[in-house]
C-alpha cells in the first residue's frame, strides 16, 4: 500500500491526501481506539504555525436557518401588525434598549452583551450563506460541509492553521456535534479540519465522544497489548511503502493513547461531571417538535452550550455550536414561542453568566448569529421567509463592551437605516480578538494567494 500526497496551502505546502487519512483510520480500527483523533493531531501539526494570542478563544453559536430579527433582538412594536408580528418588546436593564418580550433572562443581563442590528448581504440560500458567514467568501449553492463548493477555509480552520500544537492535548477547533456547510478547511486541507464530537449532548443519556472512548469490553490494562499490535502493524506498513514520513505517525498515536489513559483531555468532554444545578441552569428541556411540516424541530441544544464552555475552559480555541433550525416559514409564532425562544433565553443567559463567574468571559468572545434574517412582512402561513437584506447578531465577552447597539434597521425591519455593517466586520472583530492578521495570504490548491479575509474592519463601536 502506497500513501500518496497532494499539494495544499499549509505551512510546508503539503499534507497527506484522503487516501493517507483513510489508511491511518484503518490502523486505528485495528487498535480499537480513537486514532481518528491521532490522525487529526498529526495533520494539525504538519500545517500549523504559532499564533500570537493563544489564550483568547471564541464560541460561535450558529443559529442555522436564520433567526427572525423581529422576534429576537430588533422588535418593531410600532410597525403595522403584518410587520411587527405577534410578540411585543420589553425593556432591558440598559435604558433605551428593547428586545423581544419572550427573552426576559437575556434582557436581565443586557449590560453583558451587545447587538448589531444592521448586518446585511445578498445571499438567501442556506448553505451558500452559511459558507459566507464562516469564511468571508461567497459559497456555492447546496454546498456540503467539506465538499467541492467549499474552496475557502472556515474561521475555525484558520485558527487551527495558526495555532501551535506544542504541548496541546486537545484540538484547537471543535464542532458540536457535526460540521455544517462552511465549517470545513477548504484549501488548507485536512490538517485544519475541525474535530467533531459526533455524540450529541442534546440527546438523552450519558454523553460519550466516540473518538475518545474505548471499544466495548476493552479495559485499560489491555491497552498495552493492543498498542503493541498497532505498532507492529505500522512498522510493516512503513517497510512496505518506503515512506519515511509515515514514521512520524507514532508520535500522534502516542498522543491518542494518552487521551485514553490520562484524564486531561477526556475531562474536557466529561459533561456528566457537571453538577446537576449547573446543567439545570442551562436547561434540560426535552426536544420540541413544532406542529409544522417544515424543518422547525428544536433539539435541547442548551447542553451543547455547556459542553462548549467546558471545551473552552480546557483550552480549545474555537468551538462552533450547531443551534439549528430557525427556519420558521410556517407557524413561526408558535415555533418561536413554544420552542426556540424559551430555550435560547435560558441557555444563552446561562452561558454568559457561567463564563463570567469562571473568569472566562474576558478571554472568550461569544458570537450568536445565523446566515440571514427573515422577511419583514409575515407570510400567509404565519411565518417569515429567508431574508439577507438586514439581520442581527449578538456579541458578548472578549473585547466587547456590553449594553450597546450598533446600527439600526428601518421602521419595518427591512433594510439598514443607520451604520450598516457586513459579516466581514464581525469576522474581523473575531480575528482581532484571536490575534490573527487577516491580511495574511495562503495559497489554494493551484498556488493562488488569498487573504484570510477579503474585507472588513473590527466593530470599533464595541471594542
Amino acid at each position: 500500500m502506497r500513501v500518496q500526497q497532494s499539494q495544499v496551502g499549509c505551512a510546508n505546502g503539503q499534507v497527506n491526501s484522503k487516501r493517507n487519512r483513510r489508511a491511518f483510520l484503518r490502523a486505528g480500527a485495528i487498535g480499537t481506539v480513537g486514532l481518528s483523533l491521532a490522525d487529526l493531531l498529526r495533520l494539525e501539526a504538519k500545517g500549523a504555525v504559532r499564533s500570537k494570542a493563544r489564550s483568547n478563544s471564541v464560541i460561535l453559536l450558529w443559529m442555522r436557518g436564520g433567526p427572525s430579527q423581529h422576534e429576537t433582538w430588533d422588535p418593531k412594536p410600532d410597525a403595522p401588525v403584518e410587520y411587527r408580528g405577534a410578540f411585543g418588546a420589553m425593556p432591558t436593564t440598559v435604558p433605551g434598549i428593547q428586545i423581544c418580550d419572550l427573552l426576559p433572562m437575556s434582557a436581565g443581563i443586557m449590560s453583558k452583551w451587545s447587538i448589531v442590528r444592521s448586518l446585511h448581504h445578498n445571499d438567501a440560500g442556506h448553505s451558500s450563506a452559511d459558507y459566507l458567514l464562516f469564511t468571508g467568501y461567497p459559497g456555492q449553492p447546496n454546498a456540503s460541509p467539506s465538499g467541492p463548493g467549499n474552496l475557502y477555509p472556515s474561521c475555525g480552520s484558520i485558527v487551527a492553521k495558526q495555532d501551535s500544537p506544542q504541548d496541546r492535548q486537545l484540538p484547537p477547533y471543535v464542532v458540536i456535534p457535526r460540521m455544517v456547510p462552511g465549517t470545513g478547511p477548504g484549501y488548507l486541507g485536512p490538517a485544519c479540519q475541525p474535530f467533531e464530537t459526533i455524540a450529541d449532548p442534546a440527546r438523552e443519556g450519558a454523553f460519550r465522544v466516540p473518538n475518545l472512548s474505548l471499544a466495548a469490553g476493552l479495559e485499560v490494562n489491555r491497552l498495552g497489548d493492543r498498542r503493541d499490535l498497532l505498532v507492529s502493524f505500522d512498522r510493516v506498513r512503513r517497510e512496505a511503502d518506503g515512506n519515511a514520513k509515515a514514521q512520524t505517525v507514532d508520535e500522534f498515536q502516542q498522543r491518542a493513547w494518552e487521551l485514553l489513559t490520562r484524564p486531561t483531555a477526556a475531562a474536557a468532554f466529561e459533561l456528566d461531571a457537571e453538577p446537576n444545578a449547573v446543567r439545570q441552569r442551562y436547561g434540560f428541556m426535552p426536544a420540541y417538535r413544532a406542529p409544522t411540516p417544515d424543518r422547525c424541530g428544536v433539539p435541547a441544544w442548551s447542553q451543547r452550550f455547556l459542553l462548549a464552555r467546558r471545551l473552552i475552559e480546557h483550552g480549545v480555541r474555537l468551538v462552533t455550536v450547531d443551534c439549528r433550525w430557525w427556519d420558521t416559514h410556517v407557524k413561526g409564532y408558535e415555533t418561536m414561542r413554544d420552542g426556540f425562544l424559551p430555550r435560547w433565553d435560558q441557555a444563552y443567559s446561562a452561558l454568559i453568566e457561567d463564563l463570567e463567574q469562571r473568569g472566562l468571559l474576558e478571554s472568550t468572545l461569544v458570537i450568536a448569529w445565523g446566515e440571514f434574517g427573515r422577511t419583514p412582512r409575515v407570510n400567509q402561513t404565519g411565518g417569515r421567509d429567508h431574508y439577507p437584506k438586514v439581520f442581527s447578531a449578538a456579541l458578548a465577552g472578549g473585547p466587547i463592551e456590553g449594553g450597546r447597539v450598533v446600527g439600526s434597521s428601518d421602521s419595518k425591519g427591512a433594510f439598514p437605516a443607520d451604520n450598516p455593517k457586513t459579516v466581514h466586520d464581525v469576522l474581523a472583530t473575531m480575528y482581532r480578538h484571536l490575534g490573527i492578521d487577516t491580511t495574511i495570504t495562503y495559497g489554494d490548491n493551484r498556488g493562488r494567494p488569498h487573504p484570510i479575509l477579503p474585507s472588513g474592519k473590527p466593530l470599533r463601536e464595541l471594542v
